[in-house]
């Protein structure tokens, strides 16, 4: 959204300008995302979070929107945000992305999610287990004592 359009929406009134942004996203997505019409009892944080999103999801030209949503898609499913992975796939069907291309956004996340388990789990066993030998202070690396091998 060029710098001018912003200006304008925010010298109106704080509900005026939420209605106008909401009708931009709905042209955007094919429909309204829940939290951005909860968020219309708060208009003055709903502009504000309406303008931030867009800036990130809609304004850079360096990824196409299909990519985007299958990220979108991706991120929600390995967050497990229900509402937000079934909105993203619908707005992802209504640009054209194929089933099997969601199922690759959701199978990657899969797979991310269930590195990140296992990466934190087996760097707080090994640090656990540290615990339970001589280390040096500074770098936690465990200290061989003399006459050991």
């Amino acid at each position: 959204m060029e710098l001018s359009k912003i200006e304008k929406i925010l010298k109106k009134e704080p509900n005026e300008a939420a209605e106008e942004l909401l009708k931009e996203v709905e042209k955007a997505y094919g429909e309204i995302p829940y939290i951005l019409n909860f968020m219309k009892q708060s208009p003055e944080l709903l502009v504000t979070k309406i303008l931030y999103d867009n800036a990130i999801i809609r304004e850079f030209k360096r990824l196409d929107s299909k990519t985007i949503e299958l990220i979108s898609i991706g991120v929600s499913a390995a967050l497990k945000c229900t509402h937000c992975l079934k909105m993203h796939i619908r707005v992802a069907q209504r640009l054209g992305v194929t089933n099997e291309e969601i199922f690759d956004a959701i199978l990657i996340a899969g797979s991310l999610s269930n590195a990140a388990v296992l990466a934190e789990g087996t760097r707080a066993m090994d640090s656990e287990n540290l615990k339970l030998k001589d280390e040096c202070e500074v770098c936690g690396f465990p200290i061989e004592k003399e006459g050991t091998e």
